[in-house]
Parts: structure tokens; C-alpha cells; sequence
């Protein structure tokens, strides 16, 4: 799997405590339009962030090289930076810096996904409580910023300018210095005047209004944004993702896997890349329903049904909980990729000799019970789990009696399918007639 690594000189690091926090925010995001933070490393001259890899260029050159896009292309790009700062902002973090500049495509491809990049001026907030540090780019930044007391609500600001960027090719605010770009900010002085705009519809023009209200009171939250007429009529195209019929057998399936392979295939979905799990991804987002950036049962219970299941398993509830590793109460991107992924994505021998690797601490070829205590403890593998429940698992798993598992062992593990997966039954779509 092909990865980019960013290199950063910790000469040039003007403030660790801020670049540990950048790490920290990126390394808690799980979401279709995030990039990946896949681990980091360093040495003494350097810090080394291992990162999915986006090649198809920033949304900004995009902008370049076809000066707009029509309100639908813009529209479904919207949807993606709508839906991957709502999630920001439930999870209480603020971008500070949004711009075509930070947003890049996985792949050249016209219908790529959209990412967010660039966490380093990101950070967490408190419901209620303002922020006075100055961040941001001149032509994206909210009035609020420049005064010194603001909240999250200056991301939908930037939104704002970037949805009016997308639909005309400038910005709303410009100047020949930053002064004056900054004196029109403040003023909220921008217009729909020229040629650009007559083939805009009201519709769309509303809603960069709404988001570019200089009062943040009355300006329209990210989530309200998702929810907007224009955004209704135009970016819903992702609803009816057909589902294979593995779906259902894949979740059950996995609820029957020992705690060890559960968080095995959580390793491995967390280091697959968008493209290996295009479908997949697809998928997740056309249940999630309220853009929340995860899923709820209501949600895949509704989804199912939408897309033609007759048959909703009565124990959904049970398996949605289970599949729920780190007990949020919902699910979480990886959690759904890890449940539903077929075999032939994970039994691959590279895949699993990684997976392995995240639970060999210290890289001795062997897995120790204090390892996997170690590793099934971290929040998004598995959660704490019981000294008693740790030896359980390594002695089923342990074949030769060592008291460790190697990689054969493991991929003995891998290999083996539950009762249940043999057993399992397809569930009945609706007939077509």
C-alpha cells in the first residue's frame, strides 16, 4: 500500500506543544473526508507523519483549472466538506484554517473523494466558551477572528467563502493587500453581481448569504447547511448505493469472531485505503443519514430497508453494539469497515503481517499476553478488557502451548471462519418485479 510521508524538521517547529496537539486531533478522526494519520515517527533531526495518500491535486487547482463548477459538482463537493466538519464540530474541534487549499482528492479521478488536510491550527473547544487567538487565511477568515472572540462557528464562515469561490472562480473579498481584503471581511461587503451569478439560482446564492452573516447568531450552522434546500435538491445522488448481500453475513460474522480477530480486522480497516474500500465507503456514507459522520441502528435499519431488505435481523440492535468496539454508542467509520469487509480484502498476507505487527510491541516476532493486554486496551481497538479474558484468548489462540502467538498462529486465527460465517444465510432482497 502506497503511503505519503511528511517530513517536518523539529528545528522548524515553532511550538511542540501545538504540533502534539495537531498529532493528537488527527490521530482521533475517523471519517470518509478526513485524511488518514496512519502513525508517526521520529528521529533526532526530524518528525515523520505517515499519511494516506492523495493524489489528485488540491480543490483549489481544481478551481484554476476549470475557473467553476456547475451548482450540482459544487454541490456534491459541499456535501463532503459539509459532512466532515459537522463531524469536526461534534466532536468539538474547530479547523481554523478552512480553504480549497486544504482540501486535496484521493485520486485524479472527476469523482474522487474529498479530504481535509492541515490540522495545525485546528483545536479543541468547550460548548459556549470563545477563542482569542488570530488564525486563519485572509480571504477565508470570519470577522470574529479579527476581533478577537469567536467559536466554531467561523469554520461555516470559510465554508461560506469557499461554496462562493466554487460557483464564480474568486472570492468574495479581495483587495491589492491583505488590509484591504481584511477592511471588506470585517464589513461583510461582497456581491452577486456579474455574469457568473446569472446562471446561479437563487437557491445557491441563499445559502452562501446564510452562511456569510457577519452576526454568527444568525449564521447558519454547518449541520443546518447539510439540510438547506439547494443542498436537498442537488447533493442527494449518494442515497441509493446498492448493497451486496454479504452485508448482513459480514456483520454477523464478525459479532462471532473471537475479541483477538475483532480487533485484527479493526487494525486492518484502519490502514486501508480509500480505494480498496471505494464500495465500502459508499456505503457508510449513504446510511448516514444525518451526516454525523456516523452511523446509528435507526440509520442502517432505515437504510436496509430504503435500499430493498426485507429482512432486518431482530438481533440488529445486538450486532450494532457489538460492532460498536469502542462503546460510543454509535458507529464509527472504521468500526463499519472492520465489520463488513470481505475476506478477500484482509486475508492477504501483507495486510495481516501488519495487523500483526501493531500487537508485536516489541517487534520480537510473537505476541505476549501483556501485549494484547496492551493493545486490546487502546479505545479504538477494543476497549479495557479483563486479565482472565486476555488468557482465555491467547490460549485459544496459542496452538503450540508457548504461551505467545506467532504469526502462524495468527494467520491460523485469520483463516479459521466461525460457525456462524459457514452457517450464515443471505438475506431476501425485494423482488424486482
Amino acid at each position: 500500500m502506497q503511503r505519503a510521508v511528511k517530513t517536518i524538521s523539529k528545528a522548524q517547529v515553532r511550538s511542540i506543544e501545538r504540533f502534539r496537539r495537531e498529532i493528537d486531533i488527527m490521530k482521533s478522526l475517523d471519517h470518509p473526508n478526513v485524511v488518514k494519520l496512519f502513525e508517526t515517527f521520529e528521529d533526532h533531526r526530524n518528525i515523520y507523519l505517515v499519511m494516506e495518500l492523495c493524489e489528485g491535486g488540491e480543490l483549489f487547482d481544481r478551481i484554476i483549472a476549470e475557473g467553476h463548477f456547475t451548482e450540482k459538482r459544487a454541490a456534491l463537493l459541499m456535501r463532503q466538506v459539509f459532512s466532515a466538519v459537522n463531524y469536526l464540530h461534534s466532536n468539538h474541534i474547530m479547523h481554523r484554517d478552512l480553504k480549497p487549499e486544504n482540501f486535496l482528492f484521493l485520486s485524479t479521478a472527476r469523482d474522487s473523494p474529498l479530504k481535509i488536510i492541515d490540522f495545525g491550527l485546528s483545536c479543541r473547544f468547550k460548548p459556549g466558551e470563545f477563542v482569542s487567538t488570530k488564525a486563519g487565511t485572509p480571504y477565508y477568515v470570519a470577522p470574529q477572528v479579527l476581533e478577537g472572540r469567536y467559536d466554531y462557528r467561523c469554520d461555516a464562515w470559510s465554508l461560506g467563502v469557499i461554496l462562493y469561490i466554487l460557483l464564480c472562480g474568486f472570492p468574495p473579498f479581495y483587495g491589492d493587500t491583505d488590509a484591504e481584503v481584511l477592511a471588506q471581511v470585517k464589513a461583510g461587503a461582497y456581491s452577486f453581481a456579474g455574469p457568473e451569478w446569472r446562471r446561479v439560482s437563487d437557491e445557491g446564492k441563499d445559502l452562501i448569504r446564510r452562511l456569510l452573516k457577519i452576526n454568527p447568531d444568525e449564521r447558519l450552522s454547518v449541520e443546518d447547511a447539510l439540510h438547506h434546500p439547494w443542498m436537498m435538491s442537488l447533493a442527494q445522488s449518494s442515497q441509493n448505493v446498492p448493497l451486496p448481500v454479504t452485508l448482513m453475513a459480514n456483520l454477523k460474522g464478525f459479532r462471532a469472531q473471537n475479541r483477538l480477530k475483532k480487533a485484527a480486522l479493526t487494525v486492518i480497516a484502519q490502514h486501508m485505503t480509500d480505494s480498496d474500500i471505494d464500495h465500502l465507503r459508499k456505503i457508510f456514507i449513504s446510511l448516514d443519514v444525518d451526516n454525523s459522520g456516523t452511523l446509528s441502528v435507526q440509520e442502517v435499519a432505515e437504510g436496509l430497508k430504503r435500499l430493498g431488505w426485507t429482512e432486518i435481523p431482530a438481533d440488529l440492535q445486538a450486532i450494532m453494539e457489538d460492532v460498536d468496539s469502542d462503546k460510543s454508542g454509535h458507529i464509527d467509520y472504521t468500526e463499519f469497515i472492520a465489520a463488513t469487509m470481505d475476506r478477500k480484502l484482509y486475508m492477504k498476507e501483507d495486510v495481516c503481517w501488519a495487523a500483526f505487527r501493531v500487537f508485536d510491541l516489541d517487534g520480537n516476532g510473537k505476541i505476549s499476553q501483556d501485549e494484547l493486554r496492551q493493545v486490546l486496551g487502546m479505545p479504538k481497538v477494543q476497549g479495557a478488557v479483563g486479565s482472565e479474558t486476555i488468557a482465555a484468548l491467547l490460549k485459544e489462540v496459542d496452538l503450540n502451548g508457548d504461551g505467545e502467538i506467532d504469526f502462524e498462529e495468527f494467520m491460523h486465527m485469520m483463516r479459521k471462519r466461525t460457525p456462524g460465517e459457514a452457517q450464515q444465510r443471505e438475506p431476501k432482497k425485494k423482488s424486482s418485479k
